[in-house]
Order: structure tokens, then sequence, then C-alpha cells
């Protein structure tokens, strides 16, 4: 059984960081990608960052380049991201997410090619 469990969540004041970290167990082999998303109330959930794991390549969308950064620790089973110069409008639940199968790189941030998902850490971000 795929099992993928977020921390690192709370709350912060604007221009301040947090890290995130997403330990994953089960997998028979690694995911081709995994990936962080995010949902604030009302909104649709949106991708944030992947990271491509057999070379580490890495893609974020516009609002986060430049501030957050995604990592991972394969000999720990472990998904990170990095998140600096929070915003107000970095506040919501976030997410990790894997898919074992391939994804156009152009779709990378597509929440509908992830099928193995954590239960979400908080974040929100105070001006």
């Amino acid at each position: 059984q795929v099992l993928m469990v977020e921390s690192g969540g709370g709350s912060v004041q604007a221009g301040g960081s947090l890290r995130l970290s997403c330990t994953y167990s089960g997998y028979i082999s690694r995911p081709v990608y995994m990936g962080w998303f995010r949902q604030a109330p009302g909104k649709e959930r949106e991708g944030v960052a992947a990271i491509y794991t057999s070379s580490g390549s890495t893609f974020y969308t516009g609002s986060v380049k430049g501030r957050f950064t995604i990592s991972q620790d394969n000999a720990e089973n472990t998904l990170y991201l990095q998140m600096n110069s929070l915003k107000p409008e970095d506040s919501a639940m976030y997410y990790c997410a894997a898919v074992r199968n391939y994804v156009p790189p152009s779709r990378v941030l597509d929440k509908s090619y992830y099928n193995y998902w954590g239960q979400g850490t908080q974040v929100t971000v105070s001006s």
C-alpha cells in the first residue's frame, strides 16, 4: 500500500520560510515524477513544483520560481519543498503527489496525471 505523509506546514509571517517534507513508502519502484500541489479555499488544486526523480530535473509554476525549491532524498524516500519569501497568497493546503507513468514535460504540474496523494499540510502566511 502506497503511503505519503506530509509535514512541516505552519503559520508564518510574510517574508518567512518553511520547509515541507513528504515521506513515502509502499512503492515497488520509484515514481517517475513527484510534485507539490496546493489548494486554497474556493480554488482549484494547482501544481506548484515537480521533480523528475531519475534525473532531478525540476519544474515550477511561475508564481513560485526563485522562491521555492523542490528536492528529493532518494535514500530516505523523502520529497522536500523549501519555501522562502512567503507571501499571503501562498496560503493553502499543500499536498505531495506521485505518478509512476510517463508524463509529458509540459504537463508535469497537471494534477490529473498524479495518482498517489498525501493528506496535506496547511501553510498560512500572514501579512
